[in-house]
């Protein structure tokens, strides 16, 4: 009898994780299709929080004008590579026009995120490409979004337009339906025991 229980169970196990592998395969070419933006404070103190916000507003409103022309993430990421050292100036010179003489840096990394809900848009968790800025130390909360397709800032009619030209129509699903959260968490946590055996 306990034999036959341990044979259910690893065999609904696997039935399970054999189940997730398409979805593990979507949400994968998911993070191949964005570009992310990630913003590291000073630390916690209110007026560093703060700063950080300045800063990403000041960030967004410069690569929008960018990204017109952006026809995938490739050349998204192409477009802020070439122009990594006029993000970070516009980055510093916020942090400067506000009276702090911290320093930023800028950089375009491959990073985990965890799944992460903008709105009405739910990107599942796994290694993405990023901006990341960091203001001083870095010690502080930090603020994520993504860039490309441009659903950080933008209207939800604006939104939908780039996610439908980004995603083709499972992707646009997952991203876009509540009823894959259960799945998500499945993933995240598949991954996560993964990068324990990496």
């Amino acid at each position: 009898m306990k034999l036959f229980i341990k044979s259910a169970c690893i065999a609904f196990v696997l039935t399970v994780i054999y189940s997730m592998i398409p979805f593990q395969t979507e949400c994968k070419e998911i993070s191949n299709e964005v570009f992310r933006l990630h913003i590291l404070a000073n630390s916690d103190e209110d007026y560093d929080q703060q700063l950080k916000l300045k800063v990403r507003d000041k960030v967004l409103i410069y690569t929008e004008s960018l990204f017109e022309s952006a026809q995938s993430k490739d050349e998204a990421e192409n477009l802020i590579s070439n122009n990594l050292q006029d993000i970070c100036n516009t980055a510093q010179k916020e942090v400067t026009d506000n009276g702090y003489d911290y320093s930023v840096t800028a950089q375009i990394t491959k990073m985990y995120f965890t799944t992460r809900t903008y709105e009405s848009y739910t990107l599942p968790s796994g290694m993405y490409d990023a901006l990341r800025i960091t203001i001083g130390s870095g010690e502080g909360h930090n603020w994520w979004c993504v860039m490309y397709p441009s659903i950080c800032i933008s209207s939800e009619e604006s939104q939908d337009e780039a996610a439908k030209e980004t995603f083709n129509d499972n992707q646009y699903d997952i991203v876009k339906n509540e009823k894959y959260e259960y799945k998500f968490k499945i993933v995240e946590i598949f991954e996560k025991i993964c990068s324990y055996f990496s």
